[in-house]
């Protein structure tokens, strides 16, 4: 019998079609996983399970009845719950407390303190978890407090449990101890839709195995009849060629501009070491949770390291802040444009000029003209759009947001440009104009850093590759060696 049924399920976001056409169905007190490339849809599929996103096109059925879940709430008193990848409890309340948080038993108009205790303890004990019910939160492990989530979850009835990326912070002992609860589950009848891109956790937990690629589902596979390279190939599938690709031909010198050795934040990520050379593109790929944002962000002063060395031209740099590294000559366009990239309400030439206002200054004054014709001077190389430096950034498109972002760090003459998902959420043709800009920028001499989640972008605009898997560098890899399979295959844990 299928606990549920996808029935030709879609989703579009603006100029994203996140979701095309996606039919499978996943049978009672199975353990399903499934997995994709970042950005095959995922997510997406789960935030509509989930009555995160209500609108969509398509049909979902529920033990053979069509559901169509407003919100959250909905969904769980249905019996479909998820745990999340971020587990996230209330810090100044007991573990009872957070497990039926909103749905507090009464006495008149008081909570019924000694039912809450009893019935959470009773979950607790039927999880067989070393808890009490009147135990702070404050101080547990990641294990416990997603082990308290997954009780949440059985008080409220789940009869079908979303699991996305359970073991991301999770330490050995404590996934075994996950893998054993839901074997419990299961036998229970509780049905689990399991995420993850720990391949080695697919094969070990699951019964079938579900690949969406590209925001289409390639198909549905009984876990024991597939091998790992049968999988990572349904993940990747596609024509390299037809996407990025380098136009020009490639300049990359011998002369080293930045060496990092050794970097290192606790418990974050440690010992990440790599060169980057004139005119090279270098690409840092990886899978969520990787911490490649991470490794970037403290390149740049943003987070600070606890340990490692920064190097520009051979000579030993000190990068505590950003303004640290502006002056050795690094730029940082980060991931979330709209947060970290564009201020917000003010214009398009102040938005460029913000980073080198020291240019611009008239004695203690600021002379607007040449703020404003610095900002013109990008125009034609960038192909702003609208080209009015009175414009409010804000109101441009993404792709026009992020060469503005890109002409602020070209006013300050940085040598290393570091490019966090440098077309997330654009235009196809804007996209095109991206990648022609990096070319055009590595012939002038320009180094960069591209970290990017899109494997076609990674093989077909950089020069070399470091692979990241969990804080840690799997492997360096030269434009020869770049094939997707091979990059999945380090990002996924393994070993050259």
């Amino acid at each position: 019998m299928s606990d549920i049924t996808f029935t030709r399920i879609s989703k579009q976001f603006p100029g994203v079609k996140a979701l095309q056409d996606v039919s499978f169905s996943i049978t009672q007190g199975e353990v399903h996983a499934l997995v994709g490339e970042n950005g095959a849809g995922k997510s997406t599929l789960l935030n509509i399970l989930h009555g995160v996103y209500p609108e969509y096109d398509g049909e979902i059925s529920l033990f053979g009845s069509p559901v169509h879940f407003r919100n959250t709430h909905e969904a769980i008193r249905q019996g479909v719950a998820k745990v999340h990848q971020e587990v996230s409890l209330v810090q100044s309340l007991c573990i009872g407390q957070n497990i039926l948080l909103g749905y507090e038993p009464r006495k008149g108009r008081f909570i019924d303190y000694p039912t809450l205790h009893k019935t959470a303890q009773a979950l607790l004990d039927e999880l067989q978890l070393d808890l009490k019910s009147e135990q702070s939160v404050y101080g547990l492990s990641t294990g416990e407090m997603q082990m308290i989530s997954i009780a949440k979850a059985m008080y409220h009835k789940a009869t079908l449990l979303s699991l996305d990326e359970p073991t991301a912070s999770l330490s050995s002992r404590e996934t075994e101890v996950l893998f054993s609860l839901m074997k419990r589950l299961k036998q229970a009848g509780i049905t689990i839709l399991y995420v993850s891109h720990r391949l080695e956790e697919i094969f070990e937990v699951t019964d079938r195995v579900t690949v969406l690629r590209d925001g289409q589902c390639i198909g549905t596979f009984n876990t024991p009849d597939i091998n790992r390279e049968q999988l990572i190939r349904k993940m990747v599938g596609r024509d390299v060629s037809a996407f990025a690709q380098r136009l020009q031909g490639r300049v990359a010198s011998s002369e080293v501009v930045l060496e990092a050795r050794n970097l290192t934040k606790n418990l974050v990520f440690e010992d990440i070491s790599f060169s980057l050379r004139k005119g090279e593109i270098l690409g840092f790929s990886g899978l969520v949770g990787a911490k490649r944002t991470d490794v970037m962000r403290c390149l740049f002063g943003a987070d600070k390291l606890t340990g490692g060395e920064i190097y520009m031209h051979g000579e030993k740099v000190l990068i505590n802040s950003p303004q640290q590294a502006v002056a050795a000559g690094i730029g940082l366009i980060p991931e979330n444009r709209k947060t970290e990239g564009v201020i917000k309400n003010i214009s398009n030439e102040d938005n460029v000029g913000i980073s080198c206002m020291h240019k611009f200054l008239w004695g203690r004054f600021i002379n607007h003209r040449r703020k404003r014709e610095n900002f013109l001077s990008f125009v034609p190389v960038l192909h702003l759009t609208p080209p009015d430096p009175s414009y409010a950034t804000s109101q441009l498109s993404g792709g026009n947001q992020q060469k503005i972002i890109l002409a602020r760090w070209l006013s300050t003459d940085a040598e290393v440009l570091i490019l966090d998902e440098p077309t997330k959420g654009i235009d196809v043709g804007a996209k095109a104009e991206i990648y022609h800009l990096l070319e055009e920028l590595v012939h002038k001499g320009k180094s960069i850093i591209m970290v990017s989640s899109e494997l076609p972008e990674i093989i077909g605009m950089c020069d070399r590759v470091v692979v990241m898997h969990e804080g840690k560098k799997q492997a360096e890899l030269e434009a020869h060696d770049l094939e997707e399979e091979t990059i999945l295959h380090y990002a996924m844990g393994g070993v050259q």
